[in-house]
């Protein structure tokens, strides 16, 4: 089985952004205790521009708050990050290798495949991948997203049995323990639904991007790829063996879905950034959601976003709410102009569907 485990930045940097060595560590003890039981290991790991902030003196009072700052901070300390890694694992006899993802390599598919490819043969050689968010290079924001996402992206790439987000709290709780001391673990989840999403709140620690929020989106991804997802502390001694073996307590896992989604639409679906929305009327909602069409222009209401053919697009009901994700035939000008036409009535060469039902993934 491939495992891949994410660690935050909290888990692996002490309150000023320096490295805890102790801590990645026994993040790798368990990683290799895990190769040695037979399973392939991932890791990704965050912390890079945490860890390039005190070699900076960038600390405290000082904090940029700037993205070239921040991503200049990130260069400085990935390389340590990833020193220290290597020092951990080779105490283990296990060779480790960097890998810096970018959105480009899941919104492109050819990027996307080519992904997959280099991480499948570093597992056949024998090798433990360190992922990372190529944040020095990043454009657009300092992050993809943030790092669970990436590893739920990950995990659905590879099509790993398990994925394990390691956090500094036991789970996903009933409420946030800072608000309410009798706040417990949830240990089992059987859907993510907006209820759940709404629970987990927004981000986290100063020096982290993610927080709980981040962690159920991912393992909402991980669950229509039909991964299952254990959210646990970081700090629990075994927390890596006891994911894999299923015992009860070790964090809060998220079930997968019975009917996982076909690459493609997984690739649709959590892979490629939206570019834009289409806002559909009730009556294409309910046939997008009820009958697997095709998305035709009588049934848009409203085009957001400027994108060209072949963008991928979040498709909104009359609210707005967003149900559906797809790549377009048209581009949002264009897309503008036959809204709400027949297609008895769209321009000869028009392409009659704005979505097509392959390139639909509704996920209500």
């Amino acid at each position: 089985m491939i495992v891949v485990a994410k660690i935050g930045t909290s888990s692996v940097t002490d309150d000023d952004g320096w490295i805890d060595e102790g801590a990645i560590e026994g993040f790798v003890a368990g990683l290799a205790g895990l190769r040695a039981a037979g399973h392939d290991v991932v890791a990704v790991t965050s912390g890079a521009v945490a860890a390039g902030l005190p070699v900076l003196g960038l600390v405290g009072d000082r904090r940029p708050r700037d993205a070239q700052t921040l991503q200049a901070a990130s260069a400085v300390g990935q390389g340590r990050l990833m020193g220290v890694y290597d020092r951990a694992f080779a105490a283990h006899g296990v060779i480790s290798g960097q890998v810096l993802l970018a959105p480009l390599d899941f919104g492109v598919r050819s990027q996307y495949l080519h992904a997959r490819g280099t991480l499948r043969r570093l597992l056949e050689l024998g090798v433990v991948p360190v992922i990372n968010e190529n944040d020095a290079i990043a454009d657009d924001e300092i992050r993809f997203g943030d790092n669970d996402r990436l590893a739920g992206l990950v995990a659905h790439l590879l099509d790993a049995g398990l994925l394990v987000l390691l956090t500094d709290t036991a789970g996903i709780l009933t409420a946030d323990p800072r608000l309410d001391p009798s706040a417990s673990l949830i240990e089992e989840i059987v859907q993510v639904d907006h209820a759940l999403e709404a629970l987990a709140g927004g981000a986290g620690t100063a020096r982290g991007s993610g927080g709980m929020a981040s962690k159920v989106a991912a393992a909402k991804m991980a669950a229509w790829s039909g991964v299952r997802t254990v959210i646990a502390s970081s700090s629990r001694p075994g927390v890596l063996a006891d994911a894999v073996a299923g015992v009860p307590g070790v964090g809060t896992v998220v079930l997968p879905r019975e009917a996982k989604l076909p690459a493609r639409k997984l690739w649709i679906g959590f892979a490629v950034p939206a570019a834009g929305t289409v806002r559909v009327d009730d009556g294409a909602r309910r046939a997008l959601l009820e009958r697997n069409v095709s998305l035709l222009p009588a049934g848009v209401v409203a085009v957001d976003g400027s994108f060209e053919a072949d963008a991928a697009v979040e498709v909104a009901g009359p609210d707005g709410t967003v149900f559906a994700k797809g790549l377009v035939r048209v581009g949002a000008s264009l897309l503008r102009t036959l809204a709400g036409r027949r297609t008895a009535d769209l321009p000869e060469g028009t392409p009659h569907e704005v979505v097509h039902r392959d390139d639909l993934v509704v996920l209500p």
